[in-house]
């Protein structure tokens, strides 16, 4: 098989890599959880690339997290529940219908009304796809003739559309943002300042107690207050996270190659050593001051 620049070559090289009697062995094994890992993993990367600027890499990723795409679609298809295509058409109709003032008639796009229908469109989406796994639900439960839950009456929580999957920081300044739609925010940033402290040393409290479970509570109230306050200045909390992570990377690298230049090594260094290089790294701007 040779590569290619059609999309459907990929589509059938994942059909051999899982073919039960002459694919991949490692392949064969996969299911949706063992390979949504890698899922995350590839979408981080291809993020990765962009704050790089690297664009080589960035081709690289972009088609690593296709394949990620194939993947799930083709053990779906295997399962009889949807086919590449499928999701394809999926995505399609999705772009189509939440842009009428691209793809509608000349009123909608001489109206300019894409303010607002974006959102309004996905409600309605999501209510949708609620309505019809509820019905998938009802008709799995042979017999079922029971009503509708009060909850269900009452229709979705106001936060329920945003996915319990994202990474920490993520998911809690998405939560934050959507409680803030509706009012439940804070207009300046003391309240906030003054929570972080409260939240601090409730921390060292917990620290105190040696109480783990405690420490681990109050730290993630820490961590949400922190993003709390990354929101209110509109700071995207896992881009800052990921800046000083590479900051520090380069700081530590340098206390590495300086101790190499010397023909030492990290095991042979004293603490006071490292911090000593880890202060010259900064005084030399590496990583960025901070």
């Amino acid at each position: 098989m040779e590569p290619a620049r059609d999309v459907s070559r990929l589509i059938a090289i994942m059909a051999a890599l899982r073919h039960p009697e002459t694919g991949c062995p490692w392949d064969v094994e996969q299911d949706f959880s063992t390979i949504a890992p890698y899922t995350i993993e590839e979408a981080y990367e291809v993020a990765d690339a962009i704050e790089r600027d690297d664009a080589l890499d960035l081709k690289e990723e972009l088609g690593d997290l296709l394949l990620q795409v194939v993947y799930h679609a083709r053990l779906a298809e295997e399962q009889g529940l949807f086919s590449f295509e499928d999701v394809v058409e999926a995505i399609t109709r999705k772009m189509i219908r939440r842009h009428p003032h691209v793809f509608g008639d000349a009123e909608a796009r001489s109206a300019r009304s894409a303010k607002g229908q974006w959102e309004r469109i996905k409600a309605d989406e999501k209510a949708e796809r609620r309505q019809l796994r509820e019905s998938a639900a009802m008709t799995r439960l042979s017999g079922a003739t029971d009503a509708p839950s009060d909850r269900s009456e009452a229709g979705p929580r106001h936060l329920e559309g945003v996915p319990g999957s994202l990474p920490a920081l993520t998911l809690a300044l998405k939560i934050q943002a959507k409680a803030a739609d509706v009012g439940f925010d804070w207009d300046r940033p003391e309240p906030i300042l003054a929570k972080i402290e409260e939240e601090l040393a409730e921390l060292g409290e917990a620290v105190s107690a040696r109480d783990a479970d405690a420490t681990e509570a109050e730290m993630g109230d820490l961590l949400f207050s922190v993003v709390n306050l990354a929101r209110f200045h509109r700071v995207d909390p896992e881009k800052a996270l990921r800046r000083c992570v590479r900051k520090f990377r380069d700081r530590f690298g340098f206390i590495e190659d300086g101790l190499a230049a010397s023909g030492r090594t990290l095991d042979g260094a004293s603490l006071e050593e490292m911090e000593a290089l880890w202060v010259a790294a900064k005084a030399r701007g590496n990583g960025r001051a901070g």
